[in-house]
């Protein structure tokens, strides 16, 4: 049987693809509008498909056509200010589509589901490191349209016959250890890619929105997972369901949290590049500091994660970015 990569040519998808590929799959077939995502990130040999997620008929033709049994769902809008500014975009593009979506391919016969949800959905948890379950009261649209997903595709999986794992990401960031994947799109906000562009000279100064927080140096403190890491735990998830798990919903995170300021130090002593860093006033939406628990995806996945430092998430950043930069001037 095969798996479908929704979102498979943009960051986290093209290292879920990567994944499957180095583990031995020999079916993978990638679902991607190419709107953020890049057609060169999907590796040769494996099949892809430009098109919307909520295309119903496309969705169930490439289903019923390379006899796929998993969903792994990637595909979304992911900036936490911009769905402050155009809820009803968010909303459309992580609710409305992924009802369409999941409709259409279990109706045509996947029976796992693998959902990519946030720690956004926790909100400012009382409590850190955060468990699974807490209360959520997510702060922002973009965090309540991953939550809305989630109850429905809890909701869904009984009626409809089909199993799920739900993984809660945490901040992702780093690139593929074999330098065949990384954070590609130009103007992303993930804040290694930004400080490390800032390092290399692509921007003119790292920003940072608020240190007024009430964390220990006043800037928003994070969990940063690296990108192969959080492909691995989607894999795993897989397997999970292939043999017969039960429905789950994972953080995924290291248990360690780095506050905007301390990831900005550390770009600038890994580059050896001093870049400004400009203080700015609070963006709309952003919690003060989520940590992740992270002990049930170890335990009922078997998840070890391989590259939880921080100068190393740092130092494959700096290289892929560098790689773009070659690419781009071929």
């Amino acid at each position: 049987m095969a798996v479908l990569v929704t979102g498979g040519a943009g960051y986290i998808g093209s290292h879920m693809v990567l994944a499957l590929l180095d583990a031995g799959a020999e079916d993978v077939v990638v679902l991607d509008d190419l709107s953020t995502g890049f057609d060169w990130a999907v590796p040769e040999g494996v099949k892809l498909v430009v098109g919307d997620v909520a295309d119903q008929d496309l969705v169930a033709r490439v289903v019923r056509e390379n006899r796929i049994d998993a969903l792994a769902h990637f595909a979304a809008k992911i900036v936490v200010p911009e769905s402050v500014s155009d809820p009803l975009g968010y909303y459309l593009a992580n609710t409305v589509k992924t009802r369409a979506l999941i409709e259409a391919a279990v109706g045509a016969g996947v029976r796992h589901v693998i959902f990519s949800s946030t720690a956004a959905v926790y909100g400012e948890p009382e409590v850190v490191p955060v468990t699974e379950t807490v209360p959520l009261n997510p702060i922002n649209p973009y965090g309540r349209s991953k939550l809305m997903s989630e109850w429905m595709i809890g909701d869904a999986a009984g009626p409809l016959g089909f199993s799920y794992v739900i993984l809660r990401y945490f901040n992702v960031a780093g690139a593929d250890p074999k330098g065949r994947s990384g954070q590609s799109s130009p103007n992303a906000t993930h804040l290694i890619k930004v400080a490390t562009q800032a390092a290399l000279g692509k921007r003119e100064r790292l920003d940072v929105f608020g240190t007024d927080y009430p964390t220990p140096d006043g800037s928003c403190l994070r969990d940063y997972i690296q990108v192969s890491d959080l492909a691995e735990a989607h894999r795993l998830a897989l397997d999970h369901l292939r043999d017969g798990g039960d429905s789950l919903i994972l953080n995924c995170g290291y248990g360690q949290g780095y506050s905007v300021l301390e990831v900005a130090e550390v770009v600038k002593r890994v580059s050896g590049v001093d870049f400004e860093v400009r203080i700015g006033p609070r963006r709309p939406g952003d919690p003060a500091r989520i940590v992740a628990a992270a002990d049930k995806i170890r335990d009922r996945l078997g998840w070890a994660p391989k590259f939880d430092d921080l100068d190393t998430i740092v130092t494959q950043a700096l290289a892929w970015e560098d790689h773009l930069a070659k690419r781009n001037r071929v």
